[in-house]
């Protein structure tokens, strides 16, 4: 089909308002939070209701149109990156909070429903939405659903797969079906998690139930400083070992501190080496008790300072800088490039020593925030796109992270997905098996490879092929093949 008839098409369901076609407004969406890959879309749709959806990814399946769903564009993996040949479905106009149900301890939103809205609409009943992923201010949750998006808060109370419990989705031939329902389990097989996490491959959601929790009656919340990352993950595994489980436990290291103290003044303490943010949330008496165990075992790990937050400011105050860690890098490097990968919280001190290694060995700093809790690091390789060379050291140096994690046992994504940019890491955790076995559900969904195509296996790969191994697909940037 011509673009012009395609927008045609499209017209007649959104409206003029509704598609956008000009080359230069397209490239605002040519890429997600990832940048180093773009990709400018042949157009882009915007739809208001579920009806319009359903009509857009009718015309696409009818034409052989493939199609990518985006939310806010915060994703980190390329998740939502255009497809050149295909439509863009923005989502950001569908942001109605549908119903509200305290009773049930339920809402029901549309994709295009910003995160932080869901507690906010809640808060006064005495709830919450705990999923909260740093860039919840404005991430969506039809995005924080397609990469089952986590945050600090993960390690006491999971992530977004725990607190989505049903689904409208329209399917890539435009059939709408209901996964799930309000009750806390449905008979069958658990078609809600294979959607959730499924990074828009098996469908796009049009309403999303999500589970609220009460608001913990206490919340207390410290800041230790440590000489070194290693002491601060020590502390973290001793907690927990002691039978403590935080609601979060962050750790930032000195390049950290330095760019979030620049662009936010969070007030964080001078010349420490790393810094550990503990919240433990509950019932007073508990909170009480093990709130005094954790700063002990702070203490003992060497900590060099312990701040308590004496009220709700203060608490905000010592979020204020992790929180705002990734956007702060542009303080100290002109580029970053940032990496997810989860190890065994065991392994932290170890992996840490591994990527300060290979920093030196590539001559490019490493920063690194995580949440260690759960072992997800988040290492940012500072470089400068300007020098020559320096993007394919840094991606170089990035993917010899992802691989140094898998050998301590680890994932190649914590929570940010796979999308583009790890694609090419999944034969090196999966075998040709598993993957094919991932294709026949893919599949069951999609025949057609409609949607956001070319996104989390290696190798496209058409349904009904004849399954086979699956080959490591060529990596645009140069000189990072040889790491295979």
């Amino acid at each position: 089909m011509e673009t012009a008839t395609l927008v045609e098409k499209m017209q007649e369901i959104l409206g003029p308002e509704g598609v956008i076609s000009e080359r230069e407004q397209l490239r605002t969406y040519e890429c997600d939070g990832l940048m180093s890959y773009r990709v400018v879309p042949r157009i882009v749709v915007l739809p208001e209701t579920a009806g319009q959806l359903q009509r857009i990814v009718q015309t696409c399946h009818d034409e052989g149109i493939p199609f990518v769903a985006r939310g806010s564009g915060t994703g980190l993996s390329g998740g939502a990156l255009p497809h050149e040949e295909g439509v863009l479905i923005a989502l950001a106009r569908m942001r109605e909070i549908l119903e509200v149900d305290i009773p049930n301890q339920r809402v029901i939103v549309e994709p295009g429903v910003v995160n932080l809205w869901v507690t906010q609409e809640v808060a006064p009943e005495g709830y919450y939405f705990a999923p909260d992923p740093s860039s919840q201010l404005v991430c969506s949750i039809g995005g924080t659903v397609a990469e089952n998006s986590g945050g600090a808060h993960c390690l006491k109370y999971g992530f977004t797969t725990n607190h989505v419990t049903a689904l409208e989705v329209v399917l890539p031939d435009g059939e709408v079906v209901h996964l799930g329902s309000k009750a806390p389990d449905t008979p069958g097989y658990d078609l809600v998690g294979a959607f959730v996490g499924s990074e828009g491959t098996l469908g796009i959601a049009t309403k999303v139930t999500l589970r609220i929790v009460r608001q913990p009656e206490t919340v207390k919340t410290l800041l230790a400083a440590f000489p070194s990352p290693d002491e601060a993950g020590a502390a973290v595994s001793e907690i927990i070992a002691g039978g403590i489980i935080p609601s979060a436990a962050e750790i930032m290291d000195s390049l950290s501190i330095q760019a979030a103290e620049m662009a936010v003044h969070a007030g964080y303490p001078e010349g420490t080496g790393g810094i550990l943010i503990v919240e433990l949330d509950g019932p007073q008496a508990e909170v009480d008790h093990q709130f005094d165990e954790v700063v002990r075992i702070c203490e003992e790990n060497h900590a060099t300072e312990v701040r308590v937050a004496r009220d709700e400011e203060e608490r905000v105050v010592l979020w204020k800088g992790r929180k705002a860690a990734l956007a702060a890098m542009g303080r100290i490097s002109h580029d970053c490039y940032l990496q997810d990968s989860v190890v065994p919280r065991t392994a932290l001190s170890d992996v840490l020593k591994k990527i300060a290694a290979l920093s030196d060995e590539w001559g490019l700093r490493v920063a690194n925030f995580f949440h260690a809790g759960d072992g997800n690091l988040h290492p940012l390789v500072l470089y400068d796109e300007r020098i020559e060379g320096e993007s394919e050291k840094a991606h170089e140096l990035a993917g010899a992270i992802v691989l140094a994690c898998l050998e301590y046992g680890g994932s190649i994504t914590g929570e940010h997905g796979v999308g583009e940019d790890k694609k090419h890491y999944m034969p090196k955790m999966f075998t040709d098996d598993d993957m094919n076995t991932m294709q026949l559900l893919r599949c069951a969904f999609d025949p057609h490879g409609l949607a956001n195509p070319g996104k989390v296996f290696p190798t496209p790969r058409l349904c009904g092929e004849v399954p086979g191994p699956y080959k490591v697909h060529p990596l645009q940037k140069a000189g990072m093949a040889e790491m295979f």
